[in-house]
């Protein structure tokens, strides 16, 4: 069997869908290959994650009708932001910014648990013509010529398009299958996360301490909940696993000084052993990556899926100008246009992030001294915190 297409995607993650909410109405024929049941995509569950959404993200959801289908009072204002550095108190402070994309703001963002922007995602997709949901599918193999793409099932079926996405996570086995390398960095560190109570407010304030032999994020959500990461090094996974839910509170609320008061675990925790990677580019022969599978950042700042949602909007916009003039939607000229595009936006977050961690979850003496004078040259730079307010607002 033969299904044509105009665009397949590998991987009806957030990205893959919010792709394909992007094409609605265009006529073109979009078709996701997902390895998930159908009831995971319509009821995705909660997977600790809580993401960070710029106010350009939140636009572009808007726009694509995403934004709306969230629960209003799931969506967390994040009014500001601190880091800390060790047993010092010291401060870097993002404060809330007077405007954002020239409009006064209140927030440097919004903080959204990844299933319901999966949920909100699948429920835009569903509802559209245009746009076909393989569930339970999986793929065993690409192929790609100057004519078209191809995608063979495991079942056998080969399906064609004129452009093949990967969409498939940033372990992405279609990008391999395309002959894109990638630089892939293994920070050898676990991250916990969950929701924890407490009894003094967080002021929707987020916080990361750089702790030395582990880092904890505070991401607030409602005053008294907050989303808690901890991240330590590999060899110590084991024992944070074992820690029973008010044993895990208790070393919390000691590593934090209090600063929250008593806490309690109130959902489950998830742990994830921390990989980044980067695409060396983001295109092949009538095939591109977007989302995870082309940059897939580490989770410090919350901050991937904004990327991610970058990458659809930016190549989909592309597409659909190209079809507007009649041209070849997968034409290396188009491919390369999106890869120069993501790539000047993506580069300096990812390895901007990776530097900044590399400084601040090294323990040596010199490096914790240059840790507390980065910081404070931060607070007292405005360029430089003007800077990185504009990366978090986006």
């Amino acid at each position: 069997m033969s299904l044509h297409s105009d665009i397949l995607v590998v991987g009806a993650g957030p990205a893959g869908l919010s792709f394909a909410a992007e094409l609605a109405g265009s006529g073109l024929k979009v078709t996701l290959i997902e390895r998930s049941p159908l009831a995971v995509l319509q009821n995705p569950p909660y997977d600790g994650r809580e993401i960070a959404l710029t106010h350009l993200s939140r636009e572009i959801m808007q726009r694509l009708g995403m934004w709306e289908r969230i629960p209003a009072d799931e969506i967390y204002p994040l009014r500001d932001a601190k880091v800390l550095n060790g047993q010092s108190d010291y401060q870097l402070h993002f404060p809330q910014p007077t405007q954002a994309r020239g409009e006064p703001a209140d927030c440097l963002g919004y903080l959204v648990s990844n299933h319901n922007i999966r949920k909100a995602a699948y429920e835009v997709v569903a509802t559209l013509d245009n746009v076909t949901i393989l569930t339970e599918t999986n793929v065993k193999d690409v192929k790609v010529s100057d004519q078209e793409a191809q995608v063979i099932l495991e079942n056998g079926d080969i399906l064609t398009a004129r452009l093949l996405l990967a969409a498939d996570s940033r372990f992405s086995q279609t990008r391999r299958q395309l002959g894109i390398s990638s630089d892939m960095h293994d920070y050898s560190r676990t991250m916990f996360v969950g929701r924890m109570k407490h009894t003094l407010s967080n002021d929707h304030t987020a916080y990361e301490c750089f702790h030395y032999g582990r880092t904890i994020a505070l991401l607030p959500l409602e005053e008294h909940i907050t989303n808690t990461v901890i991240t330590v090094d590999a060899d110590k996974t084991d024992s944070i696993k074992a820690l029973s839910n008010e044993e895990l509170a208790a070393m919390v609320k000691a590593q934090l000084k209090g600063r929250l008061g008593d806490m309690e675990v109130v959902s489950t925790f998830h742990n994830y052993p921390l990989v980044g990677m980067i695409a060396q580019r983001f295109y092949g022969k009538r095939s591109a990556l977007i989302g995870d599978a082309a940059v897939g950042m580490h989770p410090v700042t919350a901050h991937g899926f904004n990327l991610g949602l970058s990458s659809a909007d930016i190549l989909a916009k592309l597409i659909l100008e190209a079809e507007q003039r009649g041209q070849d939607i997968g034409s290396s000229t188009l491919l390369e246009k999106y890869n120069s595009k993501h790539m000047l936006h993506a580069h300096p977050i990812y390895h901007g992030t990776n530097m900044l961690l590399k400084l601040f979850t090294n323990e040596t003496a010199p490096a914790k001294i240059l840790r507390g004078l980065v910081l404070r040259a931060s607070n007292n730079f405005p360029p430089i915190k003007k800077l990185i307010t504009k990366q978090l607002t986006g």
